[in-house]
Parts: C-alpha cells; structure tokens; sequence
C-alpha cells in the first residue's frame, strides 16, 4: 500500500518507533513556535490509536487564545507538515492544545445527542456538519457507543456523517 494524504484505507501502519519519531519532530517544531511567540508550554509526546499524539500545556492562561478549534486545526497542519519535511512520510499526528481535544469531544457527544433525539422523535437520519476526519473518526465512536449506526459521505472539506437508528 501507498502512503497518501487523501485517504485513511491506503496508508501504511507506522511503527512506534516512526511515530516517536513523528512526535519529536513535532515536538521540535512546536517548542520553536512557542519560543517565537513568546509562550511557555509543556509538551508531553504519546502514542495512541496508532497515531502519534502531541499535547501542549500551560499552567497560566497563555494557551486560550491557541486552544481555539480552527486554530488547533491549522497549527495541527502545520506541525504535520513540519513532521513530514522532517521524516519524509506523512504524518497523522494528533495535536492538543490546552485540553482543546477533550472539549471538542464533548462537544461532539453532545452534537450526536441531540441527533440521537431527532432519530427518537422519528427522522430517518441525522445529517451533520463538515468535520475532520478525526472528528468523524470520535463521531463514528461516539454514535457505536449510544447504539447508532453513522456513514461519513461527501469529499474533501464537505465531508459529513449522517446518524441513523441501528
């Protein structure tokens, strides 16, 4: 198979050890960043799911304004690609910022909540927004846990799950 940034089936499985690698060289990237804007953050590196997964904290509130969704989104992108000049494979990586990861996922459970009530109140499906595929990958999660069945649809930046009662 074929590493490729459009598709989460054909893609090799990294190793650990690539994905430590994948961490440290995001590490690198970030702690550069931090230092240029001036903002103290403790970096804890971990593998998980196959991914590998960078956390960024603060004991202040210096990480707010970074911990915002669309701009976790971008610098997550950017740290891939910093990952992927330094490695020469794609990276997955997963960035957290301040516990940005763990608010979205319950923004998510509850976003599915209430889709799970519309399928109660009798819809045959529950469209949602556009999301990453990460997001989908939690989405599809979440709905598995409360009984649901999902199915992403669309391409691209119009990617979506629809819910529907198992």
């Amino acid at each position: 198979m074929t590493t490729t940034a459009n598709s989460d089936d054909l893609r090799d499985e990294a190793t650990v050890e690539q994905l430590e690698q994948e961490g440290d060289a995001a590490a690198d990237f970030l702690e550069g960043l931090l230092d240029i804007a001036d903002i103290d953050g403790d970096l804890t590196l971990d593998v998980r799911n196959g991914r590998a997964y960078v956390s960024v904290e603060a004991s202040d509130a210096s990480l707010d304004a970074l911990a915002e969704p669309d701009t976790v989104a971008s610098l997550q992108e950017l740290t891939r690609l910093a990952v992927q000049n330094a490695t020469g494979r794609y990276s997955r990586l997963i960035l957290d910022i301040g516990g940005s990861r763990d608010a979205r996922r319950r923004e998510l459970e509850s976003l599915v909540e209430r889709a799970a009530a519309r399928l109660a109140d009798g819809a045959s499906q529950a469209s949602l927004p556009a999301m990453s595929s990460y997001e989908r990958k939690l989405v599809h999660d979440i709905a598995a846990e409360r009984g649901l069945t999902s199915e992403s649809y669309g391409e691209g930046a119009a990617r979506h799950t629809v819910l529907r009662r198992a």
